[in-house]
């Protein structure tokens, strides 16, 4: 089953280990944030359509921070899709599965991966041809061992996951440890209060943790294909 990903956003995605994935209010935040990430290796960012100002947020990465992987999550809706593939996202992320958000990433060629917590929901995105899929929420479905339970009998399919939703730093490492697991999603790192106090300290701080995390992590290196 071929993935909508690109082999090299893929191998990109694998090595930052850690999707950083913020809430951004102020459009002009965005630019300091994204290169405080950089400063710490982190160069995959998910901006969440959780403002009105998501899409600036996008655009304004793209045009002054280009070095960063810039995706958008919480893509609920067909128009979303076509608005986040028009503005340059580099892909996009939902939390649950609906076909018809699905089919419209795939006819504007936005790479997708929505959200799955069930084997029937594994089962129907990998029938709408999805490899890749966010797991969320992780931690309140039951974390890596759920994960590893509910993905064994897909194995074979080389399906990779991307766990979200109330991973920390100290469980980072156990996800990170699982081939399945393509990055994690790190919504702790720059979390929206610490954004619009501009407290990119923390974030860096954060970052820092994380990204030393991922680097104890041998196979983070290792292709994807």
């Amino acid at each position: 089953m071929k993935s909508q990903f690109s082999e090299e956003s893929l191998d990109r995605i694998r090595r930052c280990g850690v999707i950083a994935v913020v809430v951004v209010d102020e459009p002009a935040d965005v630019v300091p944030l994204s290169k405080a990430l950089l400063a710490c290796k982190i160069d995959v960012i998910e901006l969440t359509l959780r403002t009105p100002k998501a899409i600036d947020a996008l655009r304004r990465v793209k045009d002054e921070v280009p070095e960063m992987l810039a995706g958008v999550g919480t893509i609920l809706t067909a128009d979303q899709v076509r608005e986040v593939s028009q503005a340059g996202a580099a892909f996009g992320v939902a939390p649950g599965l609906n076909a018809n958000v699905v089919q419209a990433a795939q006819d504007c060629g936005l790479p997708f991966a929505p959200g799955v917590v069930t084997p029937s929901e594994i089962e129907s995105a990998v029938q709408l041809g999805c490899r890749e899929l966010k797991f969320f929420p992780a931690e309140a479905s039951g974390g890596i061992d759920y994960l590893r339970s509910v993905a064994a009998p897909y194995a074979h399919l080389g399906l990779q996951y991307i766990p979200l939703g109330g991973i920390k730093a100290h469980c980072l490492a156990e996800y990170l440890h699982d081939p399945a697991v393509l990055a994690v999603g790190g919504s702790w790192i720059a979390p929206r209060k610490q954004i619009q106090d501009k407290d990119w300290s923390l974030v860096i701080d954060r970052a820092t943790e994380a990204k030393r995390i991922v680097l104890e992590t041998p196979h983070r290196e290792k292709k994807t294909k």
